[in-house]
């Protein structure tokens, strides 16, 4: 069995994304994440070349471009009400709030802040506008079987990081 990871071996990742310039962990994760290296796609090509050969407690990081995932920054998407226009159900930092448009299509916007006179919301992505780098840590390497080379992934999984990135 090999111990650097190579195509059609199942690998366990934890990961984080960073801001650069703050330091701050924007986005981390609770469970491992499990794929075949060299048969599944969750991660990007980029991602993948980065890991070939790497170890167990071998950690890479790897720069997201925030703008080719999200867009540009849309200040349009950033909405200040007076706080007695706000149900205090939605009176905390962080709180996501769907609205629908003219057309019907909904959208989420973020409570990013508020005090005693108004509630400050933004549709725009979290990662949105930062320099920020998905961070891996290898936890563990094997060969896979038969079926999760089938399925590209742990059997009874299905990991989707564009939902987990679009948070």
């Amino acid at each position: 069995m090999s111990e650097t990871i190579e195509n059609e071996q199942f690998v366990e990742l934890n990961y984080k994304v960073v801001d650069v310039k703050t330091g701050d962990v924007l986005v981390t994760i609770d469970y491992p994440l499990g794929y075949v290296h060299g048969v599944n796609d969750v991660l990007s090509e980029q991602v993948t070349k980065e890991l070939a050969g790497k170890k167990v407690g071998d950690i890479i990081e790897v720069p997201i471009d925030t703008k080719q995932l999200y867009g540009d920054r849309d200040e349009s998407l950033v909405f200040t009400d007076r706080i007695e226009n706000v149900p205090e159900d939605y009176r905390e930092i962080g709180m996501t709030i769907t609205m629908e448009n003219e057309k019907g299509e909904p959208k989420s916007f973020i409570v990013t802040r508020f005090d005693d006179e108004t509630l400050t919301v933004d549709g725009n992505n979290p990662l949105c506008g930062r320099d920020v780098v998905f961070s891996l840590e290898v936890l563990s390497i094997r060969e896979a079987t038969d079926e999760e080379v089938d399925l590209g992934g742990a059997v009874g999984a299905n990991p989707n990081l564009d939902e987990i990135l679009s948070q």
